[in-house]
């Protein structure tokens, strides 16, 4: 009992909450639905309008000039001076070409010569031993010692003697006398002034005689037809439509672009019609268009990259005669990698091809 009360208070209060919420009545388990809102319906109505508004035109008359002459100042009296050298005259100044002085002479020493007896060996005196002949077998009975007595050796030596230790003298020289010459001022330097009359001249010149004019002329309007849009009844959600589960979520398609470039492949272009185009077609839906690169490259230029690639999947589907306001494009660059082929990863090029994909999912039907 406790059981079936609390099933059906669940389903009452989910009764009441999507009835809050505007949902789907009687919806189908494991069903998605998104809003189906109805087109703004317009027409068209003709109006004249005013496309030049009417206005004054203002025409000049010209001023006139005549011509008069006129004497005019065109240099004025001045003074000119003119430069009168100096004058010199030539003199002569004596001076001491050479001062006088005193030579000197040298008187070298004098030497003279002498001897003296020097002691070379002294006087010695000692016991000599002589053999002489006797019959001992012994020969030192047969020795005798003499004490001998030697006298002193002398050698007598010359040498010089200082008679007069060298000394010098002065000889007087005479100074020399000369004179050069000397350029003097015999009448200095002056200015003189010439006085220079101011010169005149006729000119012709045009003073204004009549000064200009303005006269109107009255321009009028233009208008034109055109033919524009109107609202005529506005659209708004009328229904809830079925869609398939798995369209909600983001799916992954083959788009292809060239290498560092948004261009769309035309295998790829194939791909977007056999795949979003029916989708678009059946059923009014938006679809988020949402593309990715790999992790090679500058992280702000693969942000842009995928932003563009993204934009021209939109474009594409836009040509396609899909309006642009259902569609929405968005770059994500490396932030959202399927793998762990990030910065700095040594991968292969099937790895890094997994993460460069544009994915799509409906988002709500218009």
């Amino acid at each position: 009992m406790k059981t079936n009360l609390f099933l059906s208070l669940a389903f009452l209060a989910g009764i009441g909450f999507s009835q809050a919420q505007n949902l789907p009545a009687n919806p189908d388990p494991g069903k998605c639905y998104v809003k189906c809102i109805t087109k703004d319906e317009f027409k068209q109505v003709q109006e004249t309008i005013e496309v030049y508004p009417a206005y004054t035109k203002l025409e000049v008359v010209p001023a006139t000039y005549k011509t008069v002459e006129d004497r005019v100042l065109v240099k004025e009296a001045s003074k000119k001076f003119v430069y009168v050298p100096a004058t010199f005259e030539t003199v002569d100044v004596p001076y001491i070409k050479k001062e006088r002085r005193s030579d000197l002479t040298i008187n070298p020493a004098t030497f003279g010569t002498n001897s003296r007896t020097f002691e070379t060996y002294p006087k010695t005196s000692g016991w000599q031993y002589k053999e002489t002949a006797c019959d001992s077998p012994n020969k030192e009975d047969c020795v005798v010692a003499c004490f001998v007595e030697y006298p002193a050796q002398f050698r007598d030596v010359s040498f010089t003697t200082l008679v007069k230790d060298a000394t010098t003298g002065s000889v007087p020289v005479n100074e020399v006398p000369s004179t050069y010459q000397k350029r003097v001022i015999k009448t200095p330097a002056r200015m003189e002034t010439i006085e220079i009359p101011a010169e005149y001249s006729t000119i012709r010149r045009q003073v204004l005689a009549n000064a200009a004019t303005t006269r109107s002329v009255t321009i009028p309007s233009r208008t034109q037809e055109i033919t524009r849009t109107v609202l005529a009844k506005k659209g708004g959600i009328t229904t809830w439509e079925e869609v398939d589960c798995g369209l909600v979520n983001a799916n992954a398609l083959p788009i292809f672009y060239e290498t560092g470039s948004a261009r769309i492949t035309p295998a790829s272009k194939r791909t977007i019609d056999e795949t979003l185009l029916p989708i678009l077609n059946e059923k009014p839906v938006s679809i988020e268009l949402m593309s990715h690169t790999d992790a090679r490259g500058n992280d702000n230029f693969n942000m842009s990259l995928s932003q563009q690639r993204a934009n021209s999947v939109v474009n594409y589907l836009v040509s396609k005669g899909i309006s642009r306001s259902r569609l929405s494009g968005r770059g994500f660059g490396e932030t959202r990698l399927v793998n762990r082929c990030s910065n700095g990863v040594q991968c292969s090029e099937a790895e890094h091809q997994k993460n460069r994909r544009t994915e799509f999912r409906v988002v709500n039907a218009k």
